[in-house]
C-alpha cells in the first residue's frame, strides 16, 4: 500500500502545477492519469489566459485591475459566477501569468489583446503564447521533470482511479488501476483535477439536456464528478451550459465530434458575413452579422434544439467574399463540396442543395427568396441584419453544416474557497479537494464564455492549492 502526502488525480492543466508546488514545499506527491501522457487539454486548448494588472500589461501601458476583471466576468456571465471563487481567480491570475513569464513563457507579439471569439472584455487582458496552450505546457514540463527527477513526485500514466478510499467519512486516498492490478494508495490529501465531462454523451445529457458535439479529449468523461459524488460531494452549476457557435463535423467515422483546428469563421467582428444561417427546416434564427458571439450562442440554444445549422452561400459569395474556412490546412468550400467531404454540399438549385445537405427544400427556398426580396426592396432585415453585400442568387449554391460544439463543461463539483469538496449541506468532505474544470466553468464564468476563465483559474488554483497542501498535508 504506497503512502504519499498528496494524491493528485489528473495530470493536466490544474494537476501539474499543483504537484509541482506541493513537491517544491517538501510534500511527497503521486500524480495519476488515465491518459498515456501528461498535459490533458493543454494539448488542444487555444491557450488564452486572462489576468488584470500583469507585468506585460504595464509594459504596454495598459491600465487594468482585478476589480475590473471581476466586474467584466460578472457582466458577461450575467452575474451567475460564484462570487468567492471568481474573486479568488481574478486575484491570482496576474501573478500566475507573471510566474509563467519568469519561467520562459513565450507570449505572442500581439499579447495581450481584445479577443472577439467570445464576448470581449473592457480592456486588453487576454494573454497567449506563440504555440497556443502548448506554450504553457512547454513551461510546466521541465518544472515537472525536475520534481520527478528529485523523487518528490511520482507519475503514473494509463492509471485510472477506480474509487476513493474513505475511513469514517475522511478520504484517505484511492484505489488505482495500474498495469492490470488495483493498487491501494494512501494519502493525507486527495486532489481531483480530472477535467470535465465533454466526451461523455450520457453524463452530458443528464446534466445539460442537450445533444453533445464535442472537440474535447476522449478522456474528458466526468470521472472527478463521479468520484466526488460517491464520496458525498455535490454538483453545482447545472443549467448554465452554452455551446460554442459552430464546429465542422469531424467526419463519418467520428459521430458527435467536431474539428478544433479548422472551422468556419462566423465571428462577424473579424469577418463580415455574406451568407445566411439556417436550421434543418431552412429557417434563419439570428442576424448573421451580430457582433456579439454571446448573442449568437444564445440564439442557437433558444431556437435550434438539435444545435445543428447550415451556412448557406452562393458562387458570388465564395468568389468575391472573404474566405469562410480558416485553419492551417483549410481549402475552399468549393473544394470541400467537390470532394464529398462530410458536412459540405453543393447544388445548381436551392432545392438540389437542400436535398443533399438535409435541409427542407421548400423552407430553404422561402427563406432565401425572402432574404433577397427585402434586400432588393431596401427593406429592413427581419432579424436586424445590416451587412447584406449581395443576394444569394448565383448558382451553384453551397451549404456547410455546423454544430454547437463543446470543449468545456459548466457543471462541476461544489467546493469552498479552500477548494475542499462540499456536501449538499455545505460541510466539507475531509481530505478531498477539487480544482480545474472539474469545478465546472459556471463557477468562474457564470452563464457565458469569458475568455481565459477556464484555463487561467485551473492553473492558478493548481498552484495555490499545491502550495498550501505542500506545507500542511502530511501522513503521520
Amino acid at each position: 500500500m504506497p503512502d504519499y502526502d498528496i494524491l493528485v488525480v489528473g495530470a493536466g492543466t490544474a494537476g501539474i502545477p499543483c504537484a509541482i508546488e506541493a513537491a517544491e514545499r517538501g510534500a511527497r506527491v503521486l500524480m495519476v492519469d488515465k491518459a498515456d501522457r501528461v498535459g490533458g487539454t493543454l494539448h488542444v486548448s487555444g491557450g488564452h489566459m486572462t489576468g488584470a494588472g500583469t507585468r506585460r500589461q504595464r509594459e504596454q501601458g495598459i491600465d487594468d485591475h482585478p476589480d475590473r476583471h471581476y466586474d467584466d466576468v460578472m457582466r458577461i456571465g450575467r452575474g451567475l459566477a460564484q462570487p468567492e471563487i471568481l474573486r479568488r481567480a481574478v486575484d491570482l491570475a496576474p501573478g500566475l501569468i507573471d510566474w509563467l513569464d519568469d519561467h520562459g513563457f513565450t507570449q505572442a507579439d500581439t499579447s495581450p489583446r481584445l479577443v472577439y471569439g467570445h464576448e470581449p472584455y473592457s480592456v486588453a487582458r487576454t494573454h497567449y503564447g506563440t504555440d497556443e496552450a502548448r506554450s504553457i505546457l512547454a513551461v510546466l514540463t521541465p518544472l515537472l521533470d525536475a520534481v520527478v527527477a528529485s523523487g518528490d513526485v511520482e507519475v503514473w500514466l494509463d492509471a485510472p482511479v477506480v474509487r476513493l478510499r474513505q475511513e469514517a467519512g475522511h478520504v484517505t486516498g484511492a484505489v488505482v488501476a495500474r498495469a492490470g492490478t488495483e493498487v491501494t494508495v494512501t494519502a493525507a490529501a486527495t486532489v481531483l483535477a480530472t477535467g470535465g465531462y465533454a466526451a461523455d454523451p450520457a453524463l452530458f445529457g443528464q446534466l445539460e439536456g442537450y445533444p453533445l458535439f464535442t472537440v474535447a479529449p476522449e478522456t474528458s468523461t466526468g470521472d472527478g464528478l463521479r468520484l466526488a459524488r460517491e464520496a458525498g460531494g455535490t454538483i453545482t452549476g447545472t443549467g448554465r451550459h452554452l455551446p460554442t457557435f459552430g464546429g465542422l463535423p469531424a467526419g463519418p467515422g467520428a459521430p458527435g465530434r467536431t474539428l478544433w483546428t479548422e472551422r468556419a469563421q462566423l465571428v462577424a467582428a473579424e469577418r463580415p458575413p455574406w451568407e445566411i444561417y439556417v436550421d434543418r427546416h431552412g429557417a434563419r434564427f439570428v442576424a448573421e452579422d451580430e457582433r456579439s458571439i454571446d448573442e449568437k450562442e444564445r440564439a442557437l440554444v433558444a431556437a435550434v434544439p438539435d444545435l445543428t445549422f447550415h451556412v448557406v452561400l452562393d458562387a458570388r459569395a465564395e468568389r468575391d467574399g472573404p474566405p469562410l474556412l480558416i485553419g492551417p490546412d483549410s481549402g475552399s468550400v468549393v473544394e470541400a463540396a467537390a470532394a464529398g467531404r462530410e458536412g459540405f454540399a453543393a447544388g445548381d438549385t436551392l432545392e438540389e442543395l437542400a436535398e443533399r445537405a438535409g435541409i427542407d427544400p421548400a423552407g430553404l427556398r422561402a427563406t432565401t427568396e425572402g432574404y433577397n426580396a427585402t434586400l432588393a426592396a431596401g427593406a429592413p432585415d427581419p432579424f436586424g441584419r445590416r451587412h447584406r453585400p449581395a443576394p444569394i442568387a448565383e448558382p451553384p449554391f453551397y451549404a456547410v453544416r455546423n454544430h454547437g460544439s463543446t470543449l468545456i463543461t459548466f457543471a462541476g463539483v461544489a467546493v469552498d474557497t479552500d477548494f475542499a469538496v462540499r456536501t449538499g449541506d455545505g460541510s466539507v468532505v475531509p481530505g478531498l479537494y477539487a480544482i480545474g474544470e472539474v469545478l465546472g466553468c459556471a463557477a468562474t464564468m457564470g452563464n457565458a464564455f469569458c475568455g481565459g476563465m477556464t484555463l487561467t483559474p485551473a492553473l492558478a488554483f493548481g498552484r495555490d492549492l499545491g502550495a498550501r497542501l505542500g506545507t500542511t498535508a502530511r501522513l503521520p
